[in-house]
């Protein structure tokens, strides 16, 4: 599936994305966006068109360096080997599924988050409030964007619920079979934007993608419940007609996230402002004495529910830095040292 022009080259690097802050890092060498990644090989976007590039060897023998979709990189003279991956802007990412808990970078460089989630059944509030902490852990900037609105008689209501569920982040509606808020969201996507959509399988991300571009491209049924083969199997960034860049992943069935402080901060800003009211600066709002937020819930400024989602991510959070401390410490004592092993490819599917 592809929406790029029918002559895609030459590239014009700022309208994908390219900037001063990639530029002051190069010296020598061909400037590219990755724009898929299969297995060791590259799709790489430079100024003269698309290159199918692998890695240097340097970059196989350090994992913190292996490209993923969205990264811009440098090519050797020869333009087949990537030698550098410039220093990321953004990044969204996760620990790697079924593997040991190292990072696995999803989308890098990325300007706009859009968490994707279906208006046609009930809001699935936790699925928002962890792809929120996500989208915000990643730099850019998250909109919440509701799907298959037409013929939906609780338009208004879940809008409103999904405002209170992310406080301060914006949440339009769409659908792509009318075409409502696809103007709007196109307006966003100009030249220079790069976005990525984050949503389960079933959400709607790919016909959302037809419908900004006016494609009649065959997307495949997911039932209510998730099941189904998913239309979306990889990773790779599209250009839109509207002149930004999206990159479509497959929809998410673990949400084993990288969670930073910040992100949970910014995703809970309600109980991140109330915090800031109780007696102990590290209160863990879980029977401390003076603690601001349990009182806020008592007097239902705050629902308990609200409180007890942000006690299981938080949760969630440390345990992850547990894991972390444990590895490092596994390693030494086996004598490797904290230094991981090289990366693979990260191309299975989500």
């Amino acid at each position: 599936m592809s929406f790029d022009p029918v002559n895609p080259a030459p590239f014009q690097l700022e309208k994908l994305g390219w900037s001063k802050f990639f530029q002051n890092q190069i010296t020598t060498g061909t400037p590219g966006r990755v724009a898929s990644a299969n297995h060791g090989r590259f799709l790489v976007w430079t100024e003269t068109g698309e290159t199918d590039a692998s890695v240097s060897g340097s970059l196989r023998r350090n994992s913190t360096l292996w490209p993923a979709v969205g990264d811009w990189v440098v090519l050797r003279d020869d333009g087949e080997v990537i030698a550098t991956v410039l220093t990321r802007k953004t990044k969204l990412s996760r620990k790697q599924p079924e593997r040991e808990i190292r990072e696995q970078v999803l989308a890098a460089n990325i300007d706009v988050v859009l968490v994707v989630l279906p208006i046609d059944r009930e809001l699935n509030v936790l699925m928002l409030e962890r792809l929120a902490v996500m989208a915000f852990d990643s730099g850019a900037t998250p909109i919440v964007v509701l799907t298959k609105s037409d013929g939906s008689h609780v338009v208004d209501s879940v809008v409103h619920e999904a405002q209170e569920t992310v406080p301060g982040v914006a949440v339009m509606t769409t659908s792509s079979q009318s075409g409502h808020g696809i103007e709007e969201l196109r307006s966003i996507l100009h030249p220079g934007v790069t976005a990525v959509m984050l949503g389960a399988s079933g959400a709607g991300k790919t016909s959302l993608l037809n419908a900004l571009e006016g494609s009649n491209e065959l997307t495949v049924e997911v039932s209510r419940g998730g099941e189904g083969r998913h239309a979306t199997t990889t990773r790779r960034l599209y250009r839109l007609t509207s002149g930004g860049v999206l990159l479509d992943i497959p929809g998410i069935r673990l949400l084993d996230l990288t969670i930073g402080q910040q992100g949970l901060d910014d995703a809970f800003a309600d109980v991140t402002q109330l915090a800031m009211s109780c007696r102990f600066t590290d209160c863990a709002h879980s029977g401390d004495e003076g603690c601001a937020v349990e009182a806020a819930v008592a007097s239902a400024r705050l629902s308990a529910r609200r409180l007890e989602s942000w006690r299981t991510i938080r949760d969630e959070m440390i345990q992850q830095e547990l894991s972390r401390e444990q590895e490092v410490s596994s390693r030494k004592k086996k004598g490797r040292g904290s230094k991981p092993k090289p990366a693979p490819s990260f191309d299975d599917e989500l």
